[in-house]
């Protein structure tokens, strides 16, 4: 489906490089596709010194491993807790004993100050896949040079819609690959599809929200 911009931000989509996201691929406007994964994550520091190296070293592994590129991104964002606090104010509606009302109250108030004097952010971990159709063809030396110098320039070639599924096969393969990888270093990995496609990178061009 084709991301929409609110109206008072569609001054900006031409900027935005997606063209469209489908079947859980974001279509580039250079025709390029890329597929996102949410991660989990690993706390470094209750490891051991042993257990960090070794971690490190199966990582280094795995990117060496990997005969394309990936790109790993760290979102950070201020924690918000307004449904849980929501919640909470509910029950102090509802509290028939004084004390506990009062309680509930202070309560409300010291998890606010606390989120908003520690500045407390939450960490979203995702990998991004990439797969750009002109791998799939055999180039000779004039032909790279001239992609590189065109690079720039959004594809004004039609995407071939009867080509996707194929370039889509090719991109899974490496989907597959990373998620096995990271697997295998206690990470859990899952691609998201296109409702989540387009939550994130509406987030990531609308960062005041």
């Amino acid at each position: 489906m084709p991301i929409k911009l609110p109206k008072n931000v569609s001054g900006i989509q031409k900027f935005i490089e997606i063209k469209e996201i489908k079947n859980g691929v974001a279509i580039m406007k250079d025709n390029s596709m890329k597929a996102v994964c949410a991660c989990s994550s690993i706390n470094f520091d209750l490891l051991s010194q042993t257990e960090q190296e070794a971690l490190v070293a199966r990582f280094q592994e795995f990117l060496n491993a990997l005969d394309f590129p990936i790109q790993i991104i760290v979102a950070s964002r201020h924690f918000r807790i307004d449904d849980y606090l929501n919640q909470i104010k509910e029950l102090e509606k509802t509290q028939t004993n004084e004390l506990l009302r009062i309680q509930t109250s202070e309560y409300i108030n010291f998890v606010q100050s606390f989120v908003e004097f520690a500045n407390i952010m939450s960490k979203s971990f995702y990998v991004i896949i990439p797969f750009n159709v002109i791998e799939s063809k055999q180039e000779g030396f004039f032909d790279k040079v001239k992609n590189i110098i065109s690079s720039t320039k959004p594809s004004k070639q039609k995407f071939e819609i009867e080509k996707f599924n194929q370039y889509k096969t090719q991109l899974e393969q490496r989907v597959s690959m990373v998620l096995d990888g990271l697997q295998g270093l206690g990470i859990k990995t899952i691609p998201l599809n296109d409702e989540q496609l387009t939550q994130l990178y509406f987030e990531f061009y609308n960062i005041e929200r």
